[in-house]
């Protein structure tokens, strides 16, 4: 069977694909022969709970105490029906706690749309959403809160920050996608204009914790171009945003713009996958009066091959590398201006992990990461930059359900 991360996207409605990610039948949502909206009702959910263990360090709660720690836990609802053939309602619900406070769990809106295909035929797709959406953003970005979507347990941290996931995640605004469907394979473009996601957790995790605020100072742009061959097997992308947000620092107001590309490439063969992306991301931060002001580039990419055993087994081996600054990959010149640890601003990542999946339903996991640097731990858990090891070790554990 040949497997691609894009199969996601193998319904023509992009949400529909979203939903269809996560779950336990891959069937389109509206394939009924009655189109009234009780007969197109859907409900389905998913529960991951993970166990992480580190020798060094903490992630995703006090994982380097001796029992490691239970705080890594994903549930989720979601619902959707056509209440015209044309129109597709829906929603999901998403409780997740990775760390931080017991509140941090509290149920909330992952996303939750209203789509209208304005024109859908053998050539192509135009279509319009409205609410909240999932940002367009990588090969993973969409589907990354289900656990059978990602191909290991964490993402890889240095494109998919786990610590400031709500900026990327999703947006409140208006998202239009166009597919054509040619001999030469298929062609998607996504772009959309919205508010993206703050809150307490990403206060906490951006500059250090130095910011009293975080807000949206103006609606962030989001796009991406997706080619897909008839096949499956090559899958290419390029996704861009702009993202402003509004903060204080020292009780001065400061902006912060955050502008990242990202090129995707994947490649299917019937037993394996190689997978690479490689991104660059343009920060500042201005404004009166600050302690700090900046306006650098980062780096991050990597490559990720999967085999396939059987049809229940998987393994995966992946490096990934993130680099804060291009003009200071080493971190020194941070450190020498008393800003942090040198290993904060970058890190370099072995993972080896393996699935596997006894039934639609249920899915066990494990993986191993060996970790040189410090730069995309979550400050919640190590609060003082200066106590972190620049090497260390970590194993996760995850059992994953839907229905």
């Amino acid at each position: 069977m040949r497997a691609s991360v894009s199969f996601q996207w193998s319904e023509r409605s992009p949400l529909t694909s979203w939903l269809a990610a996560g779950l336990l039948t891959l069937l389109p949502l509206g394939a009924h022969g009655d189109d009234h909206p009780s007969n197109t009702l859907q409900v389905h959910g998913f529960l991951s709970q993970a166990l992480v263990v580190t020798d060094d360090n903490d992630f995703f709660g006090a994982s380097s105490d001796h029992a490691g720690s239970l705080e890594f836990t994903e549930l989720g609802l979601n619902a959707s029906f056509r209440p015209h053939r044309k129109v597709l309602v829906a929603a999901q619900l998403l409780s997740r706690r990775a760390g931080g406070d017991t509140e941090d769990a509290e149920p909330t809106l992952d996303y939750g749309v209203i789509d209208y295909q304005m024109s859908s035929n053998t050539s192509r797709t135009v279509g319009i959403q409205l609410g909240r959406f999932k940002n367009p953003f990588g090969l993973y970005n969409q589907t990354r809160d289900v656990a059978f979507t990602r191909p290991s347990i964490l993402l890889p941290q240095s494109i998919y920050f786990d610590r400031t996931r709500a900026l990327g995640l999703a947006a409140d605004g208006v998202s239009v996608y166009w597919e054509a469907y040619t001999d030469a394979g298929t062609l998607r473009f996504r772009s959309g204009l919205g508010r993206p996601q703050t809150g307490s957790t990403l206060t906490r995790q951006l500059f250090n914790g130095a910011a009293q605020d975080v807000s949206a100072a103006e609606p962030s742009a989001i796009a991406q171009l997706l080619f897909e061959d008839p096949t499956g097997q090559w899958v290419a992308a390029l996704s861009t945003a702009t993202v402003n947000l509004d903060t204080s620092l020292g009780g001065q107001a400061a902006d912060f713009e955050f502008q990242p590309w990202i090129a995707s490439l994947q490649y299917n063969d019937e037993y394996w996958s190689l997978t690479a992306e490689y991104a660059r991301r343009q920060q500042s931060l201005d404004g009166d009066s600050l302690p700090r002001t900046f306006d650098i580039t980062g780096e991050s990419w990597y490559v990720q091959y999967q085999y396939r055993f059987t049809p229940t087994w998987s393994g995966l081996v992946r490096f990934d590398r993130l680099i804060n600054d291009t003009d200071d990959r080493s971190g020194q010149r941070y450190q020498q201006a008393g800003l942090g640890p040198a290993h904060s601003q970058f890190a370099d990542d072995l993972t080896l992990g393996v699935q596997w999946t006894p039934t639609p339903r249920l899915m066990l996991a494990g993986e191993y990461h060996a970790v040189d640097g410090t730069g995309w731990l979550p400050n919640q858990d190590n609060p003082d930059a200066n106590a972190t090891r620049q090497r260390w070790n970590m194993l996760l554990f995850q059992l994953s359900l839907r229905f």
